[in-house]
């Protein structure tokens, strides 16, 4: 382990995993990998990246605390937990390709230095002894850094029975929908405690979290460097994290990406085009599955693309969501606004008319903007019916006369049974459009929408991650 310093005097305790051209690739304590721009480093850290070999892996394989289980044979593991997830290489240096294959894991999202794979598995799916409704990898670089697995909770057990644009769902009534889910809840930590005594004893009691977030008091059990923490918060879920031992041993904190580094990585992912528009790319995707979670889901995205760690369960919790999902987006930013702050992010927001200007204050610095609003079928119509006919614009002066004709005559209308958050990701002047992207999966990643047609169904509320 080597301390390194930024430009700005940060200090991050990390070794170094590998040199590729201006970049360096980091690991530190907690497992947290990052690729940074060297000349955002101190001089004498610099010199120190200079005396290793260009391009080389210099890492030396992970070590770890000991501990009780470790001559336990993977497949001793595995079976406890019902799919052939460990073997004798440890998941930390394992490709997050290859293992999601193994698993059946569909990719959700890939950006320049992170990944995230993510099953919305079938009914008779068992993990650990119980169904879990979501299972979530996450890498960066290409090798895999956590496990998520959330079991019974609120969201999924009162989801709709479609996803993307068929998400939206009714609650079921309040006192039914919590015994509900305290029984499924404790059917499962049940089973899933069981399962896992059976293999690995007894669990011991550990606090998890950022202190500036929320800090969970888990079951742990360790196996050859992997910690397996059982969650149970009352009232919202049941999770598995399974995470290195390193970052359970450090209380699930982890190091601070410099601002800098954050500034020029957003910059970097803006993209101007020929036409006009200016889009942010690489911004991850969450799907947020057939559940009513798009402002939780949105808020994580906002939130890992300004590299702050987040869930969207754990958004949920601290937004108060309710049974099946529909979520304040102020409700969020007021319970999420402490440990954005902590980690040198701002937490704005802002109410009114929907404005070129205002909008591109922000998406010029490569921030984009959090966007409440009304996605109605007819809303929904356009929106992809126009995304799917400018791949094919050649001439774009028509095509602003076509739209802004299309616009003055349309029939969009609030419905306030579809309220909705996505992303406000890129503008163009020239044609009077914005972008926006859905947390529905790939498919919905970028959709365009004139701007006097967003305004006729925005609630008129926007949010902003930033800098």
């Amino acid at each position: 382990m080597r301390t390194f310093t930024s430009a700005q005097g940060k200090t991050v305790q990390a070794r170094v995993l590998g040199i590729s051209g201006a970049n360096v690739t980091i690991v530190t304590a907690a497992g947290q990998q990052f690729t940074l721009p060297i000349a955002s480093l101190s001089a004498a850290d610099q010199q120190y990246l200079k005396s290793l070999p260009a391009g080389a892996p210099v890492a030396a394989k992970a070590t770890y605390k000991p501990s009780p289980n470790d001559k336990l044979p993977p497949t001793a593991v595995n079976e406890a937990i019902g799919q052939p997830l460990f073997s004798d290489t440890s998941l930390w240096e394992s490709p997050a390709d290859e293992l999601a294959q193994k698993l059946s894991i569909p990719q959700e999202s890939k950006t320049k230095v992170a990944s995230s794979f993510r099953s919305y598995t079938k009914d008779d799916f068992q993990m650990f002894g119980a169904h879990p409704f979501s299972v979530a990898m996450y890498a960066e670089n290409d090798r895999v850094t956590s496990f998520s697995l959330v079991f019974a909770n609120k969201g999924d057990l009162f989801s709709a029975k479609g996803s993307g644009e068929m998400h939206f769902d009714k609650d079921t009534p309040p006192a039914k929908a919590a015994s509900i889910v305290k029984a499924a809840m404790d059917k499962d930590v049940a089973a899933i405690t069981a399962a896992l005594k059976k293999t690995l004893g007894e669990p011991t009691k550990e606090r998890i979290g950022d202190s500036q977030s929320v800090r969970e008091t888990m079951l742990r059990w360790d196996w050859r460097g992997h910690s397996i923490l059982l969650a149970d918060v009352e009232g919202e879920y049941v999770g598995i994290h399974i995470v290195p031992s390193s970052f359970a041993d450090a209380g699930g904190k982890v190091a601070d990406t410099v601002d800098k580094v954050i500034k020029a990585r957003a910059l970097a992912n803006l993209e101007k085009r020929e036409n006009g528009d200016v889009v942010i790319g690489d911004i991850p995707m969450v799907d947020q599955g057939p559940k009513g979670y798009c402002a939780p889901a949105t808020a994580e995205r906002a939130m890992r693309f300004l590299g702050i760690p987040a869930d969207m369960y754990i958004i949920a919790n601290k937004g108060n969501t309710g049974f099946g999902g529909g979520t304040s987006m102020q409700a969020i930013f007021d319970g999420m606004a402490k440990q954005i702050r902590s980690k040198q992010r701002s937490a704005d927001s802002w109410q009114g008319e929907l404005k070129i200007k205002e909008l591109q204050k922000h998406i010029d610095k490569g921030v984009p903007v959090i966007w409440t609003l009304y996605s109605t079928d007819d809303f929904n119509k356009v929106a992809n019916e126009r995304t799917k006919a400018r791949k094919s614009v050649t001439n774009w002066a028509e095509w602003k006369t076509k739209i802004t004709g299309e616009a003055a005559s349309s029939p969009l209308r609030k419905d306030k049974e579809t309220g909705h958050v996505v992303l406000i990701i890129g503008y163009n002047k020239d044609t009077n459009e914005i972008a926006f992207s859905d947390s529905w999966g790939e498919n919905y990643k970028e959709r365009w929408i004139t701007l006097p047609e967003a305004e006729m169904v925005s609630q008129g509320f926007f949010y902003t991650v930033g800098f």
